[in-house]
């Protein structure tokens, strides 16, 4: 299958889940990514405000808050494609954009580098076990983590978008973990066992 079909297939198998599971299966992975090592250890967190389907972050981000990390969220340039990550202390700082999306107000916050953070979570649609995603084809992630020689590649996903093999692009970076509601796959040792 190639790429948009299968974009549109998790989409639609995403679309179908109900209210009630969407919140418990978000919900189950907010308690798991809490206990994620890399995610206790780190001071800086670069993370999506999620939209319907994704996981919702929300919640996960106001618990960031709480442990006191740095909570870092992207602002998208749809001119030049390019992305840039803004410190945020509330929801207050951010706007609604273009596609209902909520960005930080750069004039609001504090700019922060892409080596500065030591995760960053990796939105998508559908993803492999070796870490490899099919994003919404802006190709604003893979573009960005290019700088980041630092931080550990993370996404949050529902286990619909997990599927065995999906196609792979030359410019495609994978990331190194997936937690899903039931698993957590480490995706660098899956690449180092194909």
């Amino acid at each position: 299958m190639d790429k948009s079909t299968l974009r549109n297939e998790v989409k639609e198998a995403l679309a179908e889940m109900s209210e009630v599971a969407y919140h418990d299966q978000s919900f189950a992975v907010l308690k798991k990514v809490l206990q994620e090592p890399y995610i206790i250890e780190a001071t800086t967190i670069g993370i999506t405000i999620s939209n319907k389907p994704e996981i919702d972050t929300i919640q996960l981000i106001e618990e960031l808050w709480q442990l006191g990390k740095k909570v870092a969220v992207p602002k998208c340039n749809p001119k030049t494609r390019e992305m840039s990550f803004y410190a945020i202390e509330s929801f207050d700082q951010l706007e609604t954009v273009y596609m209902h999306l909520r960005e930080p107000i750069p004039e609001k916050c504090e700019f922060v580098d892409a080596n500065e953070m030591d995760v960053i979570l990796v939105p998508g649609v559908v993803f492999d076990p070796f870490g490899y995603r099919i994003g919404y084809g802006g190709g604003y992630y893979d573009r960005y983590v290019l700088n980041c020689k630092k931080g550990k590649l993370m996404s949050l996903i529902f286990n619909e978008q997990l599927y065995e093999h999906i196609p792979r692009e030359a410019h495609d970076c994978p990331v190194d973990i997936i937690v899903t509601p039931t698993k957590r796959l480490d995706c660098v040792t899956q690449r180092g066992a194909n």
